[in-house]
């Protein structure tokens, strides 16, 4: 016999059917003034309203693992404020046609997107390298230089990376990093894909503009919400995790020479990133099994 089923045969059914309820409540709900339940507290809330004299959060914890709850975890979703609808489907099968089908010749697919409020972060002391026994020893005070925004585009089928760095965010930022991807394709190439999220910025009159004087540029937006279909992001989580986990640059001008510098070093070496129709098969079989719930 399993713990669990030790303890909800040790304590009246109906405790352990009351203990689940509660954990299905969120705390607010239940007149506790707490964001989530753990076990100690679903414990104590069952000794004060006099259900048990005692019961220790190890028993509460087996209790809920027998009916699979874990009120103490949290899951973080967003509710659409747009429909799921033929628009929905029509740009993600689009988004997973230009990343998975054979490209011609005369065709490249790029990634676009903005990494914003890139901080120096100057500590008030050198940081101290790894000794045997002791991590590295970053300072915790840091002085403010403003802010960079890092203007960047991934080939999909290299993996290499283009990227600016600019004070602002501006459209005319944009469209610099439009004309970098402009003049450093060859004119062979008479058609370039361009992924971006649904920012305005993305979408202005002066962007527009530019596009109509530059025809070999066609825009592809993502999903509303779904911005993890732009690829990158996979790779500003990997700049992220790499080279701006511990900031501490002396000036803006420190940061954007570090952030050439990952980009030549990643260029080096650089990989595409696999994705495959089945990903977004998910996708769209989630969305219609949400529909038919919805019905």
């Amino acid at each position: 016999m399993s713990l669990a089923l030790a303890d909800r045969q040790f304590f009246p059914p109906e405790i352990a059917t009351h203990l689940a309820k509660l954990a299905c409540e969120l705390p607010d709900d239940a007149g506790r003034s707490l964001s989530l339940w753990t076990c100690a507290e679903l414990a104590r809330t069952l000794q004060q309203e006099g259900l048990v004299e005692s019961i220790s959060p190890q028993s509460v914890q087996r209790i809920l693992l027998s009916y699979r709850l874990k009120p103490w975890r949290i899951h973080y979703w967003l509710s659409p404020k747009t429909p799921r609808d033929e628009e929905f489907r029509r740009r993600t099968e689009n988004v997973c046609d230009l990343y998975t089908r054979d490209l011609e010749a005369h065709e490249r697919v790029f990634c676009v997107d903005e990494k914003t409020s890139l901080q120096p972060r100057p500590r008030t002391s050198v940081t101290r390298p790894a000794k045997p026994g002791l991590p590295i020893r970053l300072e915790h005070e840091y002085l403010r230089r403003g802010a960079l925004q890092l203007f960047a585009a991934l080939d999909t089928r290299s993996g290499k990376v283009t990227g600016i760095c600019r004070r602002r965010k501006r459209q005319e930022d944009f469209i610099e990093l439009l004309e970098t991807l402009d003049r450093d394709t060859p004119t062979s190439v008479t058609v370039i894909h361009v992924v971006c999220d649904n920012l305005i910025m993305h979408k202005g009159k002066k962007v527009q503009a530019w596009l109509t004087e530059h025809s070999r540029f066609r825009f592809h937006f993502t999903p509303v919400h779904c911005s993890w279909m732009n690829q990158i992001e996979q790779w500003f989580s990997i700049l992220q995790r790499k080279r701006l986990s511990a900031p501490n640059f002396s000036n803006l001008e420190e940061l954007e020479s570090k952030i050439q510098g990952f980009i030549t070093e990643w260029n080096a070496a650089a990989h595409p990133f696999r994705w495959t129709t089945a990903s977004f098969a998910k996708v769209l079989a989630k969305v219609e099994t949400s529909a038919l719930a919805a019905a």
